[in-house]
């Protein structure tokens, strides 16, 4: 019986990988080791910076809604407690464009907080 190598089979798995590998620098493109390594590092890298990019626009979502109030007379966390209790139901990455791009709806949001946080006192 004749010995079966898979010559094909591992050709193209190794293939794939060099394809995935395109545009690396060095033998990083051309080594199937090395390849494999770098696009498995690759991937690695490129799921924990799907995460981390949740964090970052949430960051600056909270710190362009912080700008925004502070001259109104208000911190960030008295606006968005100010906002809960008023009922008004919209979330930060809103409020942040509201904020930058419809300055006066948004003041509307920020006279409707404080009418809530002074109610609840």
């Amino acid at each position: 019986m004749a010995r079966v190598k898979f010559g094909k089979v591992t050709r193209a798995r190794r293939k794939r990988w060099i394809k995935r590998a395109k545009g690396y620098y060095g033998t990083k493109k051309a080594n199937y080791k090395k390849a494999h390594e770098q696009v498995v590092r690759s991937m690695h890298y490129a799921f924990v910076g799907r995460k981390l990019r949740k964090r970052d626009f949430r960051k600056l979502w909270i710190v362009r809604i912080n700008a925004a109030v502070r001259p109104l007379g208000l911190s960030y966390s008295k606006f968005m407690n100010g906002v809960k209790l008023a009922g008004i139901d919209i979330n930060r990455k809103m409020l942040s464009e509201l904020a930058i791009h419809e300055p006066k709806q948004f003041e509307k949001i920020v006279d409707a907080s404080k009418k809530a946080l002074s109610a609840k006192k």
